[in-house]
């Protein structure tokens, strides 16, 4: 069996989003990469996804199935997820990601239901997102008719270079009308952060609930937060100490 360690974090990684409440019965999906590839010269990465349909509860690690940055297959009897083009996209684009999480969360889907982004209203947004979480722009007919699941890739991917966002300083997007993805530098980095991305979608929820302030977070605050957990002079968590 093809990268073992790949194929367990991966599998874990999937099992921990149905645990989680993330992804219920088989809505939502995990990948990771391996940017060395077979022979670690890097020119042949590979992905490692879950299979299409397969309950999160009965996979292994032999089931999860790897491909090629074209799509091709490597490994696997089982037909990769639906949603493989979208993630295999997302790493092309997101040189910097090694994991992808596609769910149908509750509060997060709603809002890209509503086609609406998530306002950083206070710091716990602001400590993990660096500002808004965004929204698509829908889908075009004829980006659905000619590759749905690549162009739904391809307009996370354009709402990125068009705004100039640093996909690790926000890790999730909203896609409009369907749910939301989320990444991270690891599967399990990017389980994270779909979680946060689902908290976050929830309190905001509750915040329009209880007529919280349209504008949101005062910018200067949101950005001192993040900043102090992620900028150059982060001050939050404990600092490298050489043993003795």
């Amino acid at each position: 069996m093809l990268l073992k360690n790949l194929r367990e974090e991966v599998l874990h990684a999937n099992q921990e989003i149905a645990r989680r409440g993330l992804a219920l019965h088989t809505f939502g999906n995990v990948s990771g990469i391996d940017r060395g590839g077979l022979d670690g010269s890097g020119t042949e990465p590979l992905v490692a996804i879950k299979p299409s349909g397969v309950a999160y509860g009965t996979m292994k690690p032999e089931d999860l199935v790897l491909t090629r940055l074209d799509g091709s297959i490597v490994e696997g009897t089982l037909n990769p997820s639906s949603d493989l083009d979208t993630h295999l996209l997302l790493y092309r684009e997101f040189s910097q990601i090694g994991g992808v999480v596609h769910t149908h969360s509750e509060f997060a889907t709603s809002w890209a239901q509503a086609c609406k982004p998530i306002p950083c209203f206070g710091t716990t947004h602001a400590d993990y997102f660096h500002g808004q979480v965004p929204i698509t722009e829908p889908l075009t007919a004829a980006e659905v008719e000619e590759a749905y699941v690549l162009n739904t890739g391809t307009v996370i991917a354009r709402l990125f270079r068009e705004r100039g966002l640093n996909p690790l300083a926000v890790p999730g997007v909203l896609v409009a009308g369907h749910a939301p993805f989320a990444w991270g530098k690891t599967p399990a980095a990017a389980v994270e952060h779909a979680d946060l991305l689902e908290f976050i979608a929830r309190l905001a929820y509750r915040t329009v609930v209880l007529g919280g302030p349209a504008e949101g977070l005062a910018a200067y605050v949101g950005e001192h937060h993040y900043q102090r957990k992620h900028g150059p002079k982060a001050t939050y968590g404990q600092k490298n100490v050489a043993k003795s």
